[in-house]
């Protein structure tokens, strides 16, 4: 879309929402390739440290779960992370452009297209309070992470990372009201 076509944040009698269910679902994508939601609630249960509004692991899974599901629900992060599955697809078969399989194999610290999904994930969900838990994740590879390739490490801590800054942070703001 180009910025010339938006008036208002929207083209011109174009719906402001999908018209239609759409015919993937990014939770089977990511079940396909081996990770399930317990997988990606394990995970971030790794960093779990009691906080007021979830001061047990039992309601803090509650709360990751219910900030999961809104965030799945997003199209755009939909996107994100169907990006990362296709780009770890063609690492895996050698056909990424401008890297060779053995340096997708690598994950060589100068190429940072993969942070940037990890990175754009969470700030999407979380703001900066997401990306600051992104390092987090990024740096310990709790976890599936540590499991995951090049692409899918980041882009799963980014969502983790900002879903985990969501729980936290509405949690806390829910127990002062």
């Amino acid at each position: 879309m180009k910025l010339s076509n938006i008036e208002d944040g929207f083209k011109k009698e174009q719906p402001d929402s999908i018209e239609e269910e759409a015919s993937r679902n990014i939770m089977d994508l990511l079940k396909d390739f081996g990770i399930s939601y317990t997988d990606l609630e394990n995970t971030a249960m790794e960093f779990y440290v009691p906080h007021p509004g979830i001061e047990t692991e039992e309601k803090a899974r509650a709360v990751f779960k219910r900030e999961f599901d809104e965030a799945v629900k997003d199209p755009n992060l939909q996107l994100l992370i169907y990006a990362a599955l296709l780009l770890e697809k063609e690492g895996k078969n050698g056909a990424l452009p401008g890297l060779s399989k053995k340096s997708y194999e690598q994950d060589l610290s100068f190429i940072i297209a993969d942070e940037i999904l990890g990175e754009a994930a969470a700030e999407y969900i979380g703001g900066t309070k997401g990306k600051f838990e992104f390092v987090r994740f990024d740096k310990n590879k709790p976890g599936i992470l540590k499991e995951l390739g090049m692409f899918m490490d980041d882009i799963i801590g980014g969502l983790l990372g900002g879903v985990s800054a969501n729980m936290y942070s509405r949690a806390l703001s829910e127990k002062k009201k």
